[in-house]
């Protein structure tokens, strides 16, 4: 990280956050499959407290464009470092992977590559559509940085036609420049706007919000409210922790019963599918949202 936060003491982590490790030979394949193929997922790289179940489960969130990433977020446990170049095969491993494990939905993310004149977005453009053709049929999510706004670079990813387009405003507008690296809250929305527009009501949009930085209620349901106004269909909302001393403090650890709250609060506001809860995370559980017959 270019800026160290100051070390200090972690919060005690309340009972219900506390796992059991399922490990089993669906998890030694998945493991296996990956590391044949030379794959970085998020689930390792972004120390997601979910791997373990998710891998048990033969599933996996991919990410493209190598582990190295160009920005240099307060949460994020991923590394900050001179990219390498682009592989030209990745797309095509990507895909098999996807084969084997017989994926029926797959969540595709990315490190931020600000250093790409187009952010990355050929290469998700490439990795969406070797996907598909290797597995017809396959629904595909995406998971992707803001691209800087550039037009071109969202055009690239809409041509491929993911089924769902996610990127996450992580938190409320007040904790954005402290907790986002180079990112900025309106330019986020304008994406997830711009993305509906073009969509053509053909793609979902999607978003995240990370809870317990600090931030009030009445700024996550502006926040909330927000992403709303710009046609936002699904939402999910899950507790923060520190990956690393080295990171952004837990402020307050928020119990299920206010994730409840939060989730019935989302769903009268008109998403159309609301995953909120302590471990949600943006691709945990992503199949579960069933998506609606096309008009």
């Amino acid at each position: 990280m270019s800026e160290t936060v100051p070390l200090q003491k972690r919060k005690r982590i309340p009972e219900w956050l506390r796992l059991k490790l399922p490990r089993n030979s669906a998890f030694t394949q998945t493991r296996g499959l990956l590391e044949e193929l030379d794959l970085h997922t998020v689930c390792e790289s972004a120390k997601c407290p979910n791997h373990w179940e998710c891998w048990s489960k033969g599933t996996a969130t991919f990410m493209i464009a190598g582990d190295r990433c160009t920005r240099a977020c307060g949460f994020c446990a991923v590394s900050t470092a001179k990219p390498l170049p682009l592989e030209g095969d990745e797309p095509a491993r990507v895909a098999e992977a996807t084969f084997r494990m017989k994926l029926k939905h797959v969540v595709i993310t990315a490190v931020a590559r600000d250093d790409l004149k187009d952010g990355g977005a050929k290469h998700f453009q490439e990795t969406i559509e070797a996907v598909r053709g290797r597995n017809p049929g396959i629904i595909i999510e995406v998971l992707v940085p803001d691209f800087l706004d550039r037009d071109d670079s969202l055009q690239k990813v809409l041509e491929a036609k993911p089924e769902i387009f996610n990127h996450n405003m992580e938190t409320v507008r007040r904790l954005t420049p402290q907790v986002r690296s180079r990112a900025e809250y309106d330019r986020s929305l304008t994406v997830l706007r711009k993305v509906k527009e073009r969509g053509k009501g053909r793609i979902y949009t999607k978003s995240g919000i990370m809870l317990g930085l600090g931030e009030t209620e009445e700024e996550l349901l502006e926040t909330m409210r927000d992403l709303r106004a710009v046609r936002c269909d699904i939402l999910t909302l899950g507790q923060y922790l520190q990956p690393s001393l080295c990171h952004l403090p837990v402020v307050d650890y928020i119990a299920p019963e206010k994730f409840d709250e939060f989730g019935k609060a989302a769903r009268e506001m008109g998403f159309m599918h609301v995953a909120s809860g302590p471990m949600v995370r943006s691709s945990y559980h992503a199949d579960e949202f069933q998506l609606p017959p096309r008009g």
